[in-house]
């Protein structure tokens, strides 16, 4: 009484991976690089794509982030020129100062902790690896910019 009977399910791979979506096929995770997995053409195609949808995206987030810091700038000076708030230049002046100076304090030793350096790396590695699918970003990327 009380014995557990060990049951085992057979899997078929070649049926499971006919029932599988196709992105489940394309994006699946795989230790190899694309250019292991896919063809010239397909590593164009989705480096195109996704390029272009980013360039795309940055392209009207760009917009509209210039278009909030120019307005606000616009606005604070309009504000200042009738009276509504005073700036103290001086002030401006010295922590402007105070900034360029803690910026070449650190741009001078000019050495990337190993955090970073170590994810710079992997990114350099990785487009070593895929080099057409980078390609394809990267034009689809432009384009996405340009238009």
């Amino acid at each position: 009484a009380g014995v557990k009977e060990d049951t085992f399910n057979v899997l078929d791979l070649a049926e499971y991976t006919k029932n599988r979506p196709w992105w489940r096929k394309v994006f699946a995770p795989n230790s190899g690089s694309s250019a292991e997995k896919y063809n010239v053409a397909t590593q164009l195609l989705i480096g195109g794509v996704t390029g272009w949808c980013t360039g795309f995206i940055f392209q009207k987030v760009g917009k509209l982030a210039a278009t909030a810091v120019g307005g606000g700038f616009f606005l604070l000076q309009i504000a200042n020129h009738t009276g509504y708030i005073k700036v103290d230049w001086k002030l401006v002046e010295r922590d402007v100062n105070k900034a360029k100076q803690q910026l070449k304090f650190h741009s001078s030793g000019n050495k990337m902790s190993p955090e970073v350096k170590s994810k710079v790396d992997e990114v350099i590695i990785f487009l070593k690896k895929n080099v057409i699918l980078t390609g394809g970003f990267a034009g689809g990327f432009l384009l996405g910019m340009a238009s």
